[in-house]
This record gives structure tokens, sequence and C-alpha cells, in this order.
């Protein structure tokens, strides 16, 4: 009569819970959940500690590093971020380093082929003469770089500060506007 007992108990307890279960997990009403997230502001990509190669039709264009890289493809406007700064060299057709370019923060416009570079932007020509400003534009389609803020372009020989700046993006033959000074540099 014990074992009775104990499967009838045993046998009640599993048909409640089976009805525990079934009741809960059927529903007149699903239950949907709603997201304010508008995916555009989300990147679909995020890469740390980059250190890549980018090619064109498999000839090496530009090294680029990065501590953080941000893709957000479904902007209206697709771009890459870098909010903790870039490192890009542009490569000559035989490898050799055409320009650098190094900034705290960047932003590429991807359809557009245009970068923004703000925060101490250093660039570095063929020629080894250094840039530095606080923002500079490059507009890959136009082969143009530019600044509106203030410039200084150090030679060998010397030192060019100016406000507003337009260059091949190369930055080999540039054109500085509102000059402030020029520096002779002693060796």
């Amino acid at each position: 009569m014990h074992l009775f007992r104990l499967n009838y108990i045993h046998a009640a307890a599993t048909v409640l819970v089976a009805a525990v279960c079934v009741f809960t997990s059927c529903s007149d009403s699903d239950q949907v959940v709603k997201s304010n997230v508008d995916r555009a502001k989300i990147p679909s990509l995020r890469a740390l500690d980059v250190h890549t190669v980018i090619s064109d039709s498999g000839v090496t264009r530009y090294r680029m590093n990065a501590e953080e890289w941000y893709i957000f493809d479904r902007a209206e406007d697709p771009y890459w971020d870098f909010p903790k700064g870039i490192h890009l060299e542009k490569f000559t057709p035989d490898l050799k380093v055409d320009a650098e370019l190094r900034s705290k923060y960047a932003i590429y416009y991807d359809k557009k082929r245009f970068w923004e570079l703000h925060d101490s932007v250093h660039a570095k020509n063929l020629n080894g003469e250094q840039f530095e400003c606080k923002s500079l534009f490059w507009d890959e389609l136009k082969e143009l770089v530019y600044s509106e803020d203030t410039i200084t372009i150090k030679q060998a020989n010397k030192t060019i500060v100016g406000k507003g700046f337009t260059s091949n993006q190369s930055l080999t033959k540039y054109e500085i506007r509102n000059v402030m000074g020029v520096f002779p540099v002693s060796d």
C-alpha cells in the first residue's frame, strides 16, 4: 500500500508539472519585444588593435594602424570611426611611403572616400617635410588635402606657419593661405 501511495503521488506530481508547463508555454498572446535601437547608430564591426594593409587591384596602397575601429555601414552615409586615432601610410607603386598621417581621432566616409583627421594631426611627405595642425581633410576622389586651421610646415632649412592650406594628396605641391611667418632653422 505504501508503494501504491508513492506511485500515485509521483504520478499526480508529474501530471501537475506537465500541466503547469503546458499552460505556461501555451498562451493566446504572443509576446513581441520591440526595440527602440537605431541600427544605423550601432557599429556592424568593432576591431581592436588593428594593423592592416589596404590594397587596390592587387597593389598595396596603404598601411593602417588603429587601437579601435568601428564600421557603421548601416548609417545613411556609411563611415568608419577611429575614436582613439589612426596612423596611416600611403605607398607609391614601388612601395615607398608617399605620405604619412597620424591623428588622435579620425573618421572615414566610405562612399565619399573622404577622411577627417582631428586632434594633433601630424603628416609627413616623401621629401621629409612635416605638417602639424588641429584638423586635416583628405578628399581621395579629388586627390586633395586641406585644412582651415593654423598649420606648421617644418622643412629642412625653415619652418612655415600659416592659416589655411591646400595640397595634393602626396603633400608635395601645396599652397598656404595667410602666411604668418617663415622662420629659418639653423644647424
